[in-house]
């Protein structure tokens, strides 16, 4: 029987005003999607408004769900998205979908999506699961290696298609084994050799693929995109102003810079919907909305929406702080540090930062699978929420039940 009693009405809140910020910069930064669609100008912001109907639906389901039902979830996600993403090797799979060079998705029965969205879902959940099983230093040992290899086995497939998310799923992982109180020593051994292996694998790129202008065989020939945009903000920074040139490789950063710089005249923009570098900025609508939102609201909307994001997280600390489940408050740190981390990597390669990753602004920028299954971090953050507010009452309940039977005993005494 669904209760809403004990629904937690903060991340209700919290979501629905990042889907009241989706939809409003979805229509100012959605022109190209207008002009694209011969048919119907509103039909491509109607599509995703569908998605984000959808879900909200699956978020109110998902908060009723118990956690030994979301825990069979996150292995069933992680093993079915793995084997997924180890189909995407195989060379001439049909079923890849190749987008600005990148095949990041599936086109299964007419439906595409990105399998390294519910990668990361399961991925927090499976990791939360196996890390709070730890009772002893032999269990702190055992739990480190499986998760680190559960981590590098679905890692190594995403890092084809895409580096960034490979990178955050990783950090996120090393976050929950802080959080864990794992050993420093394995943190420190883990943090370093990863250093050493991202240095080792640019300079390889670099030196054996990107200067002697070599290719690599797909899908790995994406690693030459991903090393070539570092080079360029590199480049970019080193380069006189005198002297910059627009190229097709600057040309979307530099479009998000002007959007920003326009942004930054007043600390409120041009104003909602007065943008003019949407009509001109590729994928206003999907990995450089922040530019926009930037361009059209300054620095104060920039800034309101990065607190936004850092409330879901502070929210999460403070509801799993309350928790007496362990592996409750680590799914729920490490689906709200996701969240947050890809938020502030997005909105810092929108605003020139950091190379181009690719990340979408969860919730906010245009996709289908992105909204889906940032949904279902809320719809499991609230679950979560949800069990743990009802064990709580029933604990005190119990405890004033008692507390009322005392009397009645002493008095039959």
């Amino acid at each position: 029987m669904f209760s809403r009693q004990y629904i937690d009405k903060t991340f209700w809140v919290l979501f629905f005003t990042l889907i009241v910020v989706a939809i409003i910069a979805l229509f100012s930064a959605g022109s190209t999607l207008a002009y694209a669609d011969p048919h119907s100008t509103l039909s491509p912001i109607l599509k995703q408004i569908l998605f984000i109907v959808m879900g909200i639906g699956c978020a109110y389901l998902v908060q009723f769900v118990s956690t030994p039902w979301i825990r069979l979830g996150g292995y069933i996600c992680l093993i079915v998205s793995w084997f997924m993403l180890l189909s995407m090797l195989i060379p001439g799979n049909p079923f890849v979908v190749y987008h600005n060079g990148a095949g990041r998705w599936l086109n299964l029965f007419g439906i595409e999506f990105q399998p390294s969205e519910i990668t990361k879902l399961g991925l927090i959940i499976v990791v939360a699961d196996l890390l709070a099983r730890i009772r002893s230093k032999e269990d702190a040992k055992k739990y480190f290696f499986i998760t680190l290899g559960i981590t590098v086995a679905v890692c190594l497939p995403v890092m084809t298609g895409n580096m960034s998310t490979a990178v955050l799923m990783a950090g996120i992982v090393f976050l929950m084994w802080f959080l864990a109180r794992l050993p420093w020593q394995y943190l420190v051994i883990t943090g370093a050799s990863a250093v050493a292996f991202a240095l080792l694998f640019y300079f390889v790129v670099e030196f054996a693929f990107v200067q002697p202008k070599r290719d690599l065989p797909k899908p790995f020939d994406r690693a030459i995109t991903q090393v070539g945009r570092i080079d360029d903000m590199i480049a970019e920074h080193k380069q006189p102003a005198a002297e910059f040139k627009l190229t097709d490789d600057n040309y979307q950063r530099s479009i998000a810079k002007v959007a920003v710089m326009r942004g930054g005249i007043t600390p409120f923009g041009v104003g909602p919907g007065r943008s003019r570098e949407r009509d001109f900025l590729p994928l206003a609508y999907a990995d450089y909305i922040y530019a926009i939102i930037v361009e059209e609201t300054g620095i104060i909307g920039g800034a309101l929406l990065i607190v936004l994001y850092l409330m879901i997280l502070i929210r999460a600390c403070f509801s799993s702080s309350k928790y007496d489940d362990y592996q409750a408050m680590l799914m729920t740190m490490g689906l709200a540090l996701m969240i947050t981390c890809q938020a502030l990597i997005s909105m810092a390669v929108a605003v020139g930062l950091g190379p181009v990753t690719g990340q979408p602004l969860p919730m906010i920028s245009k996709g289908g699978t992105s909204v889906l299954i940032t949904s279902l971090y809320f719809g499991v953050m609230m679950a979560v929420a949800r069990e743990q507010n009802e064990l709580k009452a029933g604990v005190t309940r119990s405890v004033l039940e008692s507390q009322n039977d005392i009397p009645e005993l002493s008095e039959s005494l």
